[in-house]
Order: C-alpha cells, then structure tokens, then sequence
C-alpha cells in the first residue's frame, strides 16, 4: 500500500502567514463548492458542533469584507452561544469521502457501510472524491445575530434563500437538533422563528492533503472583495 507523503507541520500556531483583504481564491471555491460546514460555537468553555446550510458573500451592502450566512432557532444552542460568546470557528472542505475497509475493522450495526460498486464506477467514485478539491478550510470569525425585522435580516434572507433553493424550486427544510426534542426548524431559510447568523470572516487556515498547513489573516480594507 502506497504511503502518504504528510509533511506533518505543526500547527498550534501561525503557519506561513500572510495578510490579506480578500480570501484566498481556493477557499473561495471550496466554500462555493460544498454543499455544508461546521459551525463551532462556545460558551462557559462547553464547546458545540453543527452541521450547517451556509450562503458565502464576498461583499454586501453591509460591509465590503467577506461573510458567511447561516439561520438557525432562536431557541438553539448556537444561538445562545453567539450571544454569550460571538467567536466562532467554521471547518469546509469539498471532497467526497468514505473510510475505506481496514484489516480487524468491525463495522457497526449503525450507518450502512459504502454501496459496493464495479471497477469502473469505483474508478470514477475516486477521481470524483480526489479531484474537486484537496485542501479543507478553517475560518475563524466573529458572529453576530441580525436584528430581527431589520432591512439587513431580510437582504440577508433572501440572499440565503436564493442560494439553497435548487431546482425542485423548494428550499431546504432539515431538523435542528439543537432545538430540543422533536423540534424542526419548519421554516429552515424563512420565517418569524429564524435567526439570521452573520460571520464576519478574521482569518483562514488552509490544509491539504499531505498536511501542509498555511494562515491568512483577513484584514478590512476599502473597495470591493474578490473583485465583486
């Protein structure tokens, strides 16, 4: 079996880092690329991880720096957790994946293991998992909640929605499970029961898949981002 070849950098702190007033154009098309992120929030040192629907702008008439959109409960734990602590730390990444069997390898009674596929499809299922995309993304930011009833809450809806309306002509609908037990966010994107989150984007971390590791912190700065 062929080795990777990491290059383990060590990462507790900056690595080749830069300044920047724009994001890097592969972060840039990685977050236009996936279809979720990983919202991380705190508070009381109790940290919390949600699977989370996401809108990327590179500008807005609300600020000329890059931010990421997302909706949620007021009732839920991320919310509470934006309004005690705004810090928050999103992961992206594009690629497909699934763990390959391994010897001594168990499989659970859980989540159904990978479909069996032929040579050819599984030829195209690894070009399909290697080639989108060979870095993830680690943005840090500061994330506030708009104003409800607010002219920036409902440009920012409407952007989110437009963005995760596909071509069933439906928004998406899924369960916060944040919200307690048998709760749905029935108007997932909009409704009076939605929250907008805003991230305001500080810095990235970039790492690819041989472990390379490199920082950006996002500075603000006058004219347009990403040239938009």
């Amino acid at each position: 079996m062929d080795k990777i070849p990491l290059n383990y950098e060590a990462s507790g702190g900056d690595t080749h880092k830069q300044t920047t007033t724009s994001l890097p154009q592969e972060v840039v098309q990685c977050l236009e690329n996936a279809r979720f992120l990983h919202l991380a929030t705190c508070t009381d040192n109790v940290p919390n991880v949600s699977l989370m629907n996401y809108t990327y702008l590179p500008s807005s008439p609300y600020s000329s720096a890059p931010v990421i959109i997302m909706t949620t409960n007021p009732k839920s734990r991320k919310t509470t957790n934006i309004v005690g602590n705004p810090n928050v730390s999103l992961l992206v990444h594009d690629w497909v994946s699934h763990r390959p069997p391994t010897q001594g390898r168990r499989m659970s009674g859980g989540s159904p293991g990978p479909e069996q596929h032929s040579s050819l499809a599984s030829l195209l299922l690894n070009l399909n998992s290697t080639a989108v995309s060979s870095i993830s993304a680690t943005i840090g930011g500061e994330a506030h909640l708009a104003p409800s009833g607010s002219e920036e809450e409902k440009y920012f809806t409407d952007q989110h929605l437009a963005n995760n309306t596909f071509e069933e002509g439906e928004p998406i609908f899924r369960p916060d499970s944040n919200s307690g037990a048998g709760a749905r966010d029935s108007h997932f994107v909009d409704g009076e029961e939605v929250r907008v989150i805003i991230v305001n984007i500080k810095d990235v971390r970039i790492s690819d898949w041989k472990g390379t590791v490199r920082d950006w912190a996002v500075v603000p700065g006058s004219g347009l981002v990403n040239g938009q």
